[in-house]
């Protein structure tokens, strides 16, 4: 008796489970972004002719923490490893791609969406090819092997299809090759291929493939502050249209990591700027579609970013508005040019000080990389920012979920059991 009632209370829980479950799935990841990012944001964003500080999108959807730990005790994961976690509910170790800890293939849920016939997709600011995007279509066990990791793309079929069927980002280095071009077999599959930004409006099918850089895509504060938001906007209009049996889409937000391994706040606002952006425009299409799900988080946080620094009880957002360009692009222009005071007015609104004009003068005799440094802490001393990482820190990364099935994304957990929960879903 009592294994019949456990078994039609199983059976009941499950059909709950299923009429809960999303029809299409839109997962986010910003690379990188702890809570002290999105946290700036806000601040960033805020308008100080009002008394109130205003909300950002992360504020009205946040639903809970997640641990990013790796499959061992470091505690501190890479973005292959968090991705592992994030796309097949697996922990394993640091550079792996999608592979568990004896580097053997582990299924992703994009994988598992393209056998139930769902549409797949993934949008990078990064090379398409990157640790993130690559944990969700491919297998291997270093992150470093772009070129293998890139061949996954046309090799690693799912019932004799190839696994994704809309790619933007960039790449092309690693698409074509000396010894093989991808591109031209992904058009012999089929697919509409496009390496022009400005012609992404284009793109009119699925599949397709759109590589827009060499390797990732120029930073949003140095050209194109919407480039990410474009993507997603033509992602999820060519995805809508195919829509017939469910789609999947990762959209990360890649540089938003890359800015805070560079110490670089300016550089990390724009980034994070692009991908709010990028979420309002899934939140809309949510609330027209209620029976999509779309999942944020982060696989780690970047830079140790602090609010407030050197002992002082501010952070001077207008500091940080103010400069218009990354610390590689001012490094650039200054050691290319004997008017640094020029560049330097034309670029932020930091006072050039003697004190700041003579620290810039010798590090830029001393070589790029100390100039490079010198900028960026000017502008992180002016804006009392605080870092203290050029790495990966351990600490717990907000979820955020909105759409049919979001409930199910409060309170702590682990990275892993957001990949289940949405494996869930997409397999009832």
């Amino acid at each position: 008796m009592k294994k019949q009632i456990s078994l039609l209370a199983l059976l009941c829980s499950a059909s709950a489970y299923a009429e809960q479950a999303p029809k299409n799935i839109i997962y986010m990841i910003g690379d990188g972004m702890g809570p002290a990012y999105t946290t700036a944001y806000r601040y960033f964003k805020d308008d100080p002719s009002t008394k109130e500080i205003e909300s950002t999108v992360f504020d009205t959807i946040l639903k809970g923490m997640a641990h990013t730990y790796p499959d061992d005790h470091t505690y501190v994961t890479d973005s292959a490893a968090g991705a592992t976690a994030l796309s097949s509910g697996h922990k394993s170790y640091n550079g792996a791609i999608a592979v568990d800890t004896d580097k053997k293939p582990v299924k992703t849920m994009l994988e598992i969406a393209k056998q139930k016939g769902m549409i797949t997709a993934l949008v990078a600011t990064s090379q398409i090819n990157h640790a993130t995007p690559a944990s969700f279509a491919a297998h291997n066990e270093s992150r470093r092997n772009y070129d293998d990791i890139a061949n996954d793309y046309i090799d690693n079929k799912i019932a004799g299809k190839l696994p994704v069927d809309l790619m933007l980002g960039g790449g092309t280095k690693y698409y074509i090759r000396e010894d093989r071009n991808l591109v031209a077999e992904f058009k012999q599959a089929g697919y509409q291929y496009s390496d022009d930004f400005s012609a992404l409006k284009d793109i009119q099918q699925i599949p397709a493939l759109g590589l827009f850089a060499p390797v990732g895509l120029d930073f949003a504060l140095d050209n194109n502050p919407t480039r990410l938001a474009q993507m997603t906007n033509k992602a999820l209009e060519l995805l809508d249209k195919n829509k017939k049996n469910g789609f999947f889409v990762m959209i990360e937000g890649s540089q938003i990591d890359w800015c805070g391994h560079a110490n670089d706040i300016a550089c990390a606002m724009a980034e994070m700027d692009d991908f709010a952006k990028s979420i309002e425009q899934a939140k809309a299409y949510v609330d027209k579609n209620p029976d999509t799900l779309l999942v944020i988080t982060a696989d780690h946080s970047t830079g140790g970013l602090t609010l407030g620094s050197h002992g002082q009880y501010k952070w001077a957002t207008e500091v940080v508005k103010g400069v218009q360009a990354t610390a590689v692009k001012l490094t650039k222009l200054m050691s290319e040019s004997d008017d640094l005071k020029a560049i330097w007015t034309a670029n932020t609104n930091i006072e050039y000080t003697p004190e700041n004009q003579l620290k810039l003068e010798q590090a830029k005799k001393l070589g790029e990389k100390p100039l490079n440094l010198a900028i960026k802490d000017i502008i992180s001393r002016a804006s009392f920012t605080g870092w203290t990482t050029g790495g990966h820190t351990a600490i717990d990364v907000q979820v955020f979920a909105h759409g049919k099935g979001a409930e199910k994304f409060i309170g702590s957990q682990n990275n892993t059991d957001i990949a289940d929960k949405l494996i869930g879903f997409i397999e009832q």
